[in-house]
C-alpha cells in the first residue's frame, strides 16, 4: 500500500529551525524524484524543494539558501531541514514522489502533512 507519513512540524520563533521526515512506502524508492510541497491557507500548494535519484536538489526562490532536502535510500525518507525559518513560511507541508521528467508533478495520493508555524 503506497503511503507518505510526514512529522516533525510544530511551532517555532522566526529564525529557529526545524527538520522534516517523510516515510515513503512506496516501491523503487531509490530511484524516485521526491519532492516537498507546502500550502498556506488560501494559497494553492506549490513545490517547495525536489530532490532526484542522483540527489540533484533544487529549491523554490523563496526558500533557497534556507532549506536543505535530502534523501536516505535504505530508510525510504525524505528529509526537508529548514532554517532561519520566517512567518511567511507558516503552511502545511507535504511529500510526495514526482513524476519522472517533471518539475513539480505529484504522482501520489497526498499524505496528512504537517503543521509548519513561524510565529513570536
Amino acid at each position: 500500500q503506497v503511503q507518505l507519513v510526514e512529522s516533525g512540524g510544530g511551532l517555532v520563533q522566526p529564525g529557529g529551525s526545524l527538520r522534516l521526515t517523510c516515510a515513503a512506502s512506496i516501491s523503487m524508492f531509490r530511484i524516485t524524484p521526491m519532492g516537498w510541497f507546502r500550502q498556506a491557507p488560501g494559497l494553492q500548494r506549490e513545490l517547495v524543494a525536489r530532490i532526484t535519484s542522483g540527489s540533484f536538489t533544487n529549491y523554490a526562490d523563496s526558500v533557497k539558501g534556507r532549506f536543505t532536502i535530502s534523501r536516505d535510500n535504505a530508510k525510504n525518507t525524505v528529509y526537508l531541514q529548514m532554517n532561519n525559518l520566517k512567518p511567511e513560511d507558516t503552511a502545511i507541508y507535504y511529500c510526495n514522489a514526482l513524476v519522472p521528467g517533471t518539475q513539480s508533478q505529484p504522482r501520489l495520493p497526498w499524505g496528512q502533512g504537517t503543521q509548519v508555524t513561524v510565529s513570536s
